[in-house]
This record gives structure tokens, sequence and C-alpha cells, in this order.
């Protein structure tokens, strides 16, 4: 059976973003990161015996990429070849390949970097199916053009790839509008798995006929939305011509996640209990963590935990048990957002404002969505991945306390 992994968006050697104050081992674990999560690419490639491997983009995190960087990435490649396993790379908007400064002269045998301005395609067999993988570069970072009309219409019976680095959607979609496509122009070529990078955010575009795929960048790089979660490639199988749902395989070294845990019934001690077993590398597939948790809710707790040094204590606890785990958690920052408990009922039966903010609130779903139909474009694809979704029942819930803290004191 033909099987390939597909990855994107590797950013090797990139700064971990928006995290601050770590004890020099978590840098250090930090720093390498997405070096060590290549490592695990190409073992993985290796031990799943794959035929391939799709590189869609951002191989690098800028034009001028790091030495440390491109001989790692190389080391890589080089084994991949040695075990008979071919490598497509194509470079996006962080590593165009016309800026910057490369230090590798030659790849291996078994490598294939498409270049930019037209489209690449090579020709290959893998135990009796004809593959052909198209692919094009960025030549320059600010690439605008659809590079997606340019890919050739498949002309035989072979498995069509396209490999590309793009945004599919335009801005609408919320993210940067790098070589702009929709999925008709994917569509229109009658390839049957277009490998696609740039959005971090691993998601299927399109089910089948063809598959449309972003996988999702390799290690997460802060601890935006876009960001968290486990991260890393996708496994395709292809039986018979046709490609199977993409496994997703973690392969990240680091893991950024956000907590919330609602203060209750809770004491401080059961409370530190709590917060340590959600953060522990144990519930993330034993990946070192780096946490940002809200600690929320309506409860007793609240008044006890109001003094700025107390809650420092509960951060330095928490900071403490993490470098004492079996593999390092790193607490960023615990944000506050609890309240004294309050009878939502007994505010709605008092004739005043607030039985009228309650009551507005309680509302229909216009309530909620109308504001981001309104937002202009530009503000959309700024906010991306991080946009709130209205419907979600948590953002509801804390918009409606925020109100209400506002009105009454968030002491009251």
């Amino acid at each position: 059976m033909l099987r390939f992994l597909h990855a994107a968006d590797l950013h090797l050697d990139t700064p971990v973003s928006a995290v601050g104050g770590y004890p020099p081992a978590v840098a250090e674990l930090l720093r390498d990161a997405s070096l060590q999560a290549w490592d695990r690419l190409v073992e993985t490639a290796s031990a799943r015996r794959v035929a391939f491997v799709l590189l869609a983009g951002d191989v690098y995190d800028g034009a001028e990429r790091g030495l440390r960087a491109q001989r790692r990435f190389l080391a890589g490649l080089t084994r991949l070849s040695e075990e008979g396993i071919r490598s497509f790379v194509v470079h996006g908007n962080h590593d165009p390949v016309e800026e910057g400064w490369s230090a590798v002269a030659r790849f291996p045998d078994l490598v294939r970097r498409f270049e930019p301005h037209e489209v690449g395609s090579e020709a290959f067999t893998v135990d009796g199916q004809p593959v052909v993988v198209h692919g094009i570069s960025y030549a320059v970072r600010h690439t605008t053009e659809n590079l997606a009309a340019r890919f050739p219409p498949a002309t035989d019976g072979a498995f069509h790839v396209g490999l590309l680095h793009a945004n599919v959607g335009g801005p609408a979609s919320g993210h940067a509008d790098y070589a702009p496509c929709t999925l008709a122009d994917l569509r229109r070529v009658g390839y049957d798995y277009w490998a696609l990078g740039h959005v971090h955010r691993a998601q299927v575009l399109h089910r089948g006929d063809p598959w449309v795929v972003y996988p999702g960048n390799l290690q997460g790089r802060s601890p935006k939305p876009s960001e968290r979660g486990p991260k890393g490639a996708v496994v395709v199988e292809v039986d018979g011509g046709r490609p199977r749902t993409p496994e997703p395989v973690a392969l990240d070294v680091v893991r950024f996640e956000e907590l919330a845990v609602s203060i209750g019934d809770h004491d401080v001690l059961s409370l530190l209990d709590e917060l340590t077993t959600r953060a522990a590398p144990e519930a993330h597939d034993g990946r070192a963590v780096v946490v940002r948790a809200r600690v929320e809710g309506a409860g007793p707790l609240h008044a006890e935990l109001l003094s700025a040094d107390r809650r420092r204590d509960v951060l330095a606890e928490l900071r403490q048990r993490g470098a004492e785990a079996t593999s390092p958690v790193w607490w960023d920052r615990l944000e506050w957002r609890t309240r004294p408990a309050r009878d939502l009922d007994d505010l709605r039966r008092r004739n005043d404002f607030v039985a009228d903010l309650l009551t507005t609130t309680e509302g229909g779903d216009e309530v909620w969505t109308g504001w981001i139909d309104a937002l202009p474009h530009e503000v959309r694809r700024l906010l991306g991945d991080d946009c709130p979704d209205p419907a979600d029942p948590d953002i509801r819930e804390q918009a409606i306390r925020l109100a209400l803290d506002h009105v009454l004191g968030a002491d009251s």
C-alpha cells in the first residue's frame, strides 16, 4: 500500500514568543523544540515506511535562516534519502527562495525542492503505482498571486499530488492572504490530494476528490489559540489509487495549553491539585507543557484569594510542582476571574437595570451574533483563529459575568 507523510510550517529554530520568565532548563527546551520535532518527523517517516514526505512551505522561520536549522534539516533529508524515502519541498512566505541566505549547496538525490516562478512536476512509481507530485515555491515573501491557477491538469491514471503554501478562501478565511486561492481552483485540475501549508491549525477543507488538507504546524510556537494542542503531521495511506482519511500524528516536543478551572467548592490545596493534574504531562501525551490557566467561577475561595500575595503564592507553588513533573511544566500565566456567589434568580426578580440586562442576554442567538457579522473583513482577518465564537456557551457566560461585574462590582 502506498503511504506518505504530509507536514508543513516547520519554522525550524523559531523563537517561542509571548512566553517569559522561565528558568534556563525550560528556555533550552523551548529553543530546541522545533528541531527535535523535525527529528521526530524523520523517525516517524522511517518507522512507518512511507514512500515519500511532503513539506508544504515555511521550513524556516525567516529569510535569514540559521545555520543550525539548515544543518539539521539537511541531516534529516539525508537520512530519508539513504533509506529510499523521497522528499518534496516547497518554500513559503517565511522562507522564500530568492530572499535570504542558504548554506545548502546541494540536496540528497531523492530530495526535490521545487523552484519558484513555474510549477515543477516529478513522476515516479511506488510498487507499481504511478505518482506525480507537482509543486511551486515562493520567490519572495509577499507573493499575492494565485499560484494554484498555474498547476497543470492531471492527464493520466497516476496518483496526483499538489504541494502548495497558500491561503484557501481569501481574506474571509482569517489568515494572511499569501497565494490566495479557492477550493474551486484546487478541484479543477483533477488531483487526488492537495498538500497545503500556511494555516497552523490542522484542518481538512475537502474530503475526497480531492482531499485538501492543512496538517497544521509541526511544533507550537506560542500560547495563541492556533498554536495550542497537539501538533505534528498527517500520514496518508492510498488504497487502489484513492487516499484514505489522513491520520494525525503528534510530533511536538512542547505543548501549549490553556486550562479553565472553576473554584466551585475547592479549598486552596484541592484547587492546586486539580490544576496540577490537568496540566500534567501524562494528560498531554507525555509532552512538556507550557500552560496558561484561568481560575474562574463563584465560591467561598474568591474572598480567600483576593490578595495579590496569595495569588502569587499559588503560582509559585504550581511552578515548583511543574519543575518536579516527569517532563517540565511551565506555568506561564495564572489569570483570576473569580467572583462571589450570586443568585441569578434573585437578580432577575429585581426591577432595575440588572434584571433588564439578564433578560436581554438570555434572548435569542441574534443578541450574540450580530456584532461579529458587523466586523470589517480587515479586523476578522487580523483576529484569524483567535476570533471568539459567539455560539460558545463559555463565551456567553463569561460575557454575562463581566457585564454583571462592571455593573455590580467584581467583589459584590
